[in-house]
């Protein structure tokens, strides 16, 4: 076996502030996905810990970084759980917002080939409002890299990017769950976007190519195209073909994807997300980040669930026989 070398995990260390969404993963497996109005048998129904910016703060802290989560849980049990499980795996959640009401929550279905659907239910996460951030303004601050996603009101998403882009803080957004939509301000204040190949192709107004054959498109035009969207750098996924990065100044860099027997996906676009976060807060570039994001990524995806899959630096070396 070819060992790779992923020495970057041994110097992650840096701090990262994370505004967003913690869920409860209703999580059930069956054979193939359902039809509309189909009913299938499914396998033993599992309770796990998620929720996007509560499985990339995972992720990250997992691997090395200082992490600082912010957002809300419910009064219900599963808000404890969520906090507990961050807390295991090294996030600190002491500035997180204890609200009335039901935690955010998902209910998953996942087949056998490890592909998934997702039903999102915001819960508490919709009660994470600028009065909450501004009284959390200090600490949120003191990170170098601010990572966003859109399960928390776009209001919410929009101030806390220009607030933390306004103080020198890097901002990356992962434009999820999707809306083609997105504010000016918000466009504005975020540094790095990261997307997958068929938002991307929304969010553009560009037609997927018919063979499915993402690395034979024109990157060039799309780089172009991005930066007159408003983004300056940008990575766009590609699944199993891996991802582009997007530089600044209009150059395109493609890194493969770690080949894996892929068990389950959900959450591994969270691991990518998180893994770029902690790379780029401690002082990695954004290629290098996202080279080192397809094996956390990939690591993911031969366990099952969101956090649950998530490993440590240690394990990811260890399971790609990495130097």
């Amino acid at each position: 076996m070819t060992r790779i070398d992923l020495s970057a995990l041994d110097h992650i260390s840096g701090s990262i502030s994370i505004v967003g969404s913690m869920n409860a993963d209703y999580t059930v497996t069956t054979e193939r996905l359902p039809q509309p109005g189909e009913t299938l048998n499914g396998g033993p129904l599992q309770i796990l810990p998620g929720g996007k910016s509560g499985n990339q703060a995972a992720v990250a802290a997992r691997i090395g970084a200082n992490v600082t989560m912010f957002g809300a849980v419910g009064s219900d049990a599963n808000g404890d759980f969520l906090l507990g499980r961050l807390q295991d795996a090294g996030v600190d959640t002491s500035h997180v917002r204890h609200v009335g009401g039901a935690s955010g929550t998902t209910v998953i279905t996942v087949d056998a080939k490890g592909e998934n659907t997702i039903i999102y239910s915001a819960g508490s996460n919709a009660k994470v409002d600028m009065d909450y951030v501004n009284s959390q303004k200090e600490t949120l601050l003191a990170s170098s890299v601010l990572g966003l996603c859109l399960e928390s009101p776009m209001e919410t998403v929009t101030a806390t990017a220009k607030m933390c882009h306004d103080a020198g803080i890097k901002v990356l957004l992962n434009d999820s769950p999707f809306t083609a939509e997105l504010p000016e301000e918000l466009i504005r204040y975020a540094d790095v976007l990261l997307v997958n190949e068929h938002e991307m192709a929304q969010l553009l107004g560009i037609g997927e190519p018919e063979d499915g054959d993402w690395l034979g498109s024109d990157w060039g035009a799309i780089a172009a195209s991005m930066h007159e969207f408003g983004f300056k750098e940008a990575i766009v996924t590609l699944g199993g073909d891996g991802a582009v990065v997007i530089d600044a100044d209009g150059s395109t860099h493609h890194v493969e994807a770690a080949t894996v027997d892929a068990k389950d996906t959900t959450g591994c676009g969270d691991a990518f997300m998180g893994t770029l976060l902690a790379g780029l807060s401690s002082g990695l570039s954004i290629r290098d980040s996202a080279s080192l994001a397809v094996y956390v990524a990939g690591y993911a995806a031969t366990n099952y669930g969101a956090q649950a899959s998530y490993g440590t630096g240690e394990e990811i070396k260890r399971f790609f026989g990495a130097e």
